[in-house]
């Protein structure tokens, strides 16, 4: 019995060690189940913070920082060779022109695009022609706009440049050679210069690729002819001297009071017709803006609303006036705009300019002689140079607009000054719901998106970004880097270009003769920064 009720017992004994076994299975279950709840609730909690994070942020973000450069996380430019860079030899295999078609900086992208050809087919460069007439109606020309001896001595190490093409003898007789015209395709890829371009130039002795907008591929692998763009973008370009002048008088006065920021404007009659954004505007303006469509841009149904919500539409002026003081700028920021006609008149400014009174532009600011040609390129030109130079820039639409997509890029070259860059397809619920009287926590709304952007700092290119918008990593170098291809080139760089090109003849140029070995080495050194 005893044994019988001992096994009893040691039977209960060992189910109770089993269901305590399986207890403590059980509490171990359980405790891993509340383990995987906390982490669960931990990421959720971080996933909520981080969501509203950017808007938490945005209440203590202090807008006076942005009159700062952004950091450059130990980056600087550098568009100088990296690696072993032949001198142009002094036998080229022809010549090359270029017609440059659109407005300035469609110009200035062609204009770098020329110089890789002419590297890469070891042709002497014509000087570009600026195709001015059919766009500004101006007359200037690359010599009456750019500093053209600088031109030709920056790219010494590179190319061969010429101001025309020479004269050739026939029966006795003196006259102009002639060159091959081609139309090159758009985008066109290193492959097509260095095989088809470079057979009709060895045939015909000059070639004249027309028209020369977009005919080169920007993305190449190559990152010697990327910095080659560099060079002449960032560098060789330079406006002549009186636009240089003009515009160093207009920052200089608008900086005598403190900071000031440039916006590039863009609602004007094209841009606002290539969009297909006329439904704000009355009838009669309707009218004039689908006319203009019709007559410049391919047919295309497009519907206002739809455009809107995509960020298609440039950014009315009142609504870039509500963005820039729902991140804290007051109404004494100083604002100097680079924009054309706005379309729509005063009705549009008025909101603006009662949010923002201290506007001011190139007629406002500069020389009653600048008003002359405004509107043509070297109204342009100032207006680049200003809003490079200002403290904080502001594209409103930075779409198919060369203008603000090339100062952007030379911004970030420039030492990564600060750019505002609001995103219109994350404001444009916001503004909608404004315009139908939601206006509950706007301007947090609005802070929120803003204050999540990069404000100019190096950042990788993803396309759609351009080249020209953005030539990080190719032309930045750093001082401790991580990665060999991102080391700084040497410090002896200008006089191993030098020692090469005078050991392989030098540059038997007229722009050149007669400059002292000073003057060159420090044109270069600026060249080469």
């Amino acid at each position: 019995m005893r044994s019988s009720r001992g096994g009893e017992v040691w039977g209960r004994r060992g189910g109770s060690s089993r269901q305590l076994k399986q207890l403590g299975w059980g509490m171990k279950g359980m405790t891993g189940r509340l383990w995987i709840a906390l982490i669960v609730l931990v990421i959720c909690s971080i996933l909520l913070f981080s969501s509203n994070g950017s808007s938490i942020g945005a209440e203590h973000v202090d807008v006076n920082k942005l009159w700062k450069t952004a950091d450059s996380s130990g980056w600087r430019a550098s568009s100088a060779p990296r690696s072993h860079w032949p001198s142009p030899p002094i036998e080229s295999n022809g010549y090359l022109r270029v017609r440059c078609n659109g407005g300035l900086n469609q110009q200035r992208s062609a204009i770098c695009n020329a110089v890789v050809a002419a590297r890469i087919m070891n042709a002497t460069l014509v000087l570009p022609e600026l195709d001015t007439n059919s766009f500004w109606h101006d007359d200037s020309g690359f010599p009456g706009i750019y500093d053209v001896p600088h031109f030709i001595k920056s790219l010494r190490y590179d190319i061969r440049i010429v101001k025309s093409l020479p004269e050739v003898s026939s029966n006795g007789k003196a006259r102009k050679m002639k060159s091959y015209q081609i139309r090159p395709p758009r985008d066109a890829p290193l492959s097509w210069y260095r095989t088809f371009a470079l057979e009709k130039m060895k045939k015909h002795g000059a070639i004249y690729l027309t028209p020369f907008s977009h005919r080169l591929a920007e993305e190449v692998d190559e990152a010697e002819l990327q910095r080659l763009r560099c060079r002449v973008n960032y560098h060789a370009l330079r406006f002549k001297p009186h636009i240089m002048r003009i515009s160093s008088e207009i920052v200089n006065r608008l900086r005598a009071q403190g900071h000031f920021m440039s916006i590039h404007l863009r609602f004007e009659l094209d841009m606002l017709a290539f969009a297909g954004c006329v439904d704000i505007f009355t009838p009669a303006q309707q009218k004039i803006l689908i006319k203009y469509r019709k007559e410049n841009f391919a047919e295309k149904e497009l519907v206002y609303k739809e455009r809107r919500l995509i960020g298609k539409c440039p950014l009315t002026p009142e609504e870039v006036g509500l963005i820039l003081r729902s991140m804290g700028f007051d109404n004494s920021t100083r604002i100097y705009l680079a924009a054309g006609e706005i379309f729509g008149g005063d009705r549009f400014m008025k909101p603006f300019r009662r949010m923002f009174p201290h506007l001011e532009n190139h007629s406002s600011m500069g020389p009653e002689k600048l008003e002359e040609n405004a509107q043509g390129l070297v109204g342009s030109a100032v207006d680049y140079m200003v809003c490079l130079l200002s403290d904080i820039f502001m594209p409103t639409y930075d779409g198919p607009s060369n203008f603000a997509n090339n100062l952007l890029g030379h911004r970030l070259y420039y030492g990564f000054r600060t750019t505002i860059q609001p995103n219109r397809k994350a404001l444009a619920p916001i503004f909608m719901d404004r315009e139908e009287g939601r206006t509950a926590d706007f301007e947090e709304r609005v802070r929120r998106i803003m204050f999540n952007l990069k404000f100019g700092g190096p950042h990788k290119r993803v396309h759609p970004e351009s080249f020209y918008t953005n030539s990080w990593p190719e032309c930045f170098c750093q001082m401790r880097p991580r990665n060999p291809a991102d080391k700084c080139p040497p410090d002896n760089i200008l006089d191993v270009l030098e020692n090469q090109l005078q050991s392989e003849g030098g540059y038997d140029s007229e722009e050149l003769r007669g400059a002292n070995r000073t003057d060159t080495s420090s044109l270069i050194e600026e060249t080469l920064i």
